[in-house]
């Protein structure tokens, strides 16, 4: 008769900022093997007696240093061949969280950890580049919502930035004139009055999103 074996059951962490116009995600180096030197997705395994909301804050303070950060649950993986010693099926959940309360306290975390542009990833562990992938196909279906936008936006921006965002994750080009035009047609933001004089050229206008602004699709 055959021993009954019992499944590993992790947690997935897929986490993306935005960066002066540029989707990041968040990644550890792995320390031993399989895959030691390469990079990893934040993970964790889930206890009979957890929750999994319990779980994923534990990831997030042990390795981010926060809490309280949006995030859903996104996919499942049940492949027989994730892991090389047992059977892990992993759940996924991909949070957002924006580039002012980026700020992780590395001090407190024992892992080497980095923020990848989503367009050049190191070496991935695991099936954790699919699931980078699939996740950057939820935060394509995210971004095109106003509030999801004001998240990962929150104090000032140029609408260059804004632009860049929408033209990685969309992987699409938008004429700049006619993007300019429609973001501030639609209503949403406002001119701080300030411009962005760190930038080489031109400075470039500053802007905010208005409070309260309704939830709508903006393409």
């Amino acid at each position: 008769m055959k021993t009954q074996q019992k499944n590993i059951v992790e947690l997935i962490l897929t986490l993306f900022t935005v960066s002066e116009g540029t989707v990041k995600v968040f990644m550890v180096k792995k320390k031993d093997e399989p895959y030691k030197n390469y990079w990893v997705l934040p993970t964790e395994n889930i206890k009979e007696d957890e929750e999994d909301s319990d779980v994923i804050k534990e990831i997030l303070l042990s390795v981010v240093g926060l809490e309280e950060i949006s995030y859903e649950q996104y996919n499942v993986y049940t492949k027989l061949d994730r892991n090389i010693d047992n059977r892990v099926i992993g759940i996924n959940y991909v949070g957002l969280i924006n580039s002012t309360t980026v700020g992780i306290k590395q001090e407190e975390t024992l892992y080497e950890y980095e923020w990848f542009d989503i367009d050049n990833l190191p070496k991935v562990g695991f099936d954790h580049l699919q699931i980078v992938e699939e996740s950057r196909e939820y935060l394509k279906k995210k971004l095109v919502n106003s509030t999801v936008l004001k998240e990962l936006f929150p104090s000032d921006f140029t609408l260059p930035e804004i632009q860049r965002t929408y033209e990685q994750i969309l992987s699409k080009k938008f004429d700049r004139r006619n993007f300019r035009k429609k973001f501030i047609n639609l209503g949403l933001i406002e001119d701080t009055g300030y411009k962005n004089e760190s930038q080489t050229g031109r400075p470039a206008k500053l802007y905010s999103f208005k409070e309260n602004i309704k939830e709508r699709d903006l393409f």
